[in-house]
């Protein structure tokens, strides 16, 4: 079995004074470390998907308590304050994947009992987010070896956007189905969608692909159905970003024409996710707040404008997939199948993953 090319540390860690953070926004052209030394840095370095995808925000939430903690008055109240007020911002950040304020919400669970003093909460906070991140990279191991014994050998599957080691602290959702197959020598190609507009597909799948070995193949956007219609794809896989009570999914932008493709050819559409990404205070797709992210994401290709001054833009980061399109999705305990009704117990971190029955 080979070793991914991204360790869990290579992605983001609590580093001394800081969060060290692989800076998603250079790749594939460098291969960078961004370190933000405050809460407001964290922040920005969200906001700016340096760091991006569900189950890694849920990680750099729980780093940026730690990391709020570092910088807080050692008096109770004063650390409470503080810690309180950069978690609520940091919990705020980005509104449609849910892992970030779970993130926040875990690690704060370490201050919910007596006061034990400043430096004894540093060192409860910085031990629970490492213990979420590890929790993170075995579910996705998981998740992955669930959804793998559904494929054929040789598997031709179709994702969008990231949802790799980048996106998931250390291993991966969608993409650690194809990890997992190829790691265990069963063979697969994922078919990559560039994901406009900033072509996280092209920029980070294909590269996570490339640098494990993983067979694949860009395409265009528009390019899906045609490989749909030429009978290329034998499943998509994708993650998620929040994920109702009623199976609606909330992902990258695009997922839901995918879902739809797949639904007209025949071709099982799969969601695979931390159940640290189930939301149970969201009934269904329709109460999923939708990220709308800057114009010139799309009025522009890196410094060349693509589109006159003034023209109107529509940039929602995220769309929603119905239930009824999704075959199943798969968590680290199992794959569940529609009906959906998914309100439960969400993960603890440092629990560790539960044993599929």
């Amino acid at each position: 079995m080979t070793s991914p090319v991204l360790r869990p540390d290579d992605v983001i860690r609590l580093e001394g004074d800081a969060v060290a953070l692989l800076d998603q926004t250079l790749l594939p052209g460098e291969r960078r470390d961004r370190r933000c030394r405050d809460v407001a840095a964290l922040i920005v370095a969200i906001r700016e998907l340096a760091i991006r995808g569900a189950p890694s925000l849920g990680v750099a939430g729980a780093m940026g308590v730690a990391l709020a903690a570092l910088l807080a008055p050692d008096d109770e109240a004063g650390f409470r304050a503080a810690v309180a007020a950069d978690a609520a911002s940091l919990a705020q950040a980005r509104p449609t994947a849910v892992n970030l304020a779970w993130g926040v919400a875990e690690a704060l669970e370490e201050l919910a009992g007596p006061w034990r003093g400043a430096d004894a909460a540093r060192v409860a906070l910085a031990r629970r987010a490492r213990a979420l991140q590890e929790d993170e990279v075995e579910r996705g191991r998981r998740m992955g070896a669930h959804l793998a014994a559904l494929l054929p050998d040789d598997a031709r599957v179709l994702t969008q956007c990231n949802a790799g080691a980048l996106a998931c602290g250390g291993y991966g959702s969608a993409l650690g189905v194809a990890r997992t197959l190829h790691e265990d020598g069963r063979g697969v190609h994922v078919w990559v969608p560039e994901t406009r507009p900033l072509l996280q597909g092209a920029r980070l799948t294909a590269w996570e692909c490339a640098e494990d070995g993983i067979p694949h193949t860009l395409v265009t956007d528009n390019a899906a159905a045609t490989i749909f219609a030429a009978g290329e794809v034998d499943a998509v896989i994708v993650g998620a970003d929040r994920i109702a009570v009623n199976g609606d999914v909330a992902n990258k932008i695009g997922t839901y024409a995918l879902a739809v493709l797949a639904d007209h050819h025949g071709v099982p559409f799969y969601v695979v996710a931390p159940s640290s990404t189930i939301d149970p205070a969201t009934p269904d797709g329709a109460a999923i707040p939708i990220e709308e992210r800057d114009r010139d994401e799309v009025a522009s290709f890196g410094t060349h404008v693509t589109a006159p001054a003034g023209t109107a833009v529509r940039n929602p980061a995220f769309d929603v997939t119905p239930a009824a399109l999704i075959g199943g999705i798969a968590t680290e305990d199992g794959v569940i199948r529609p009906p959906y009704a998914l309100a439960g117990e969400r993960p603890r971190a440092g629990a560790g993953a539960r044993p599929v029955a």
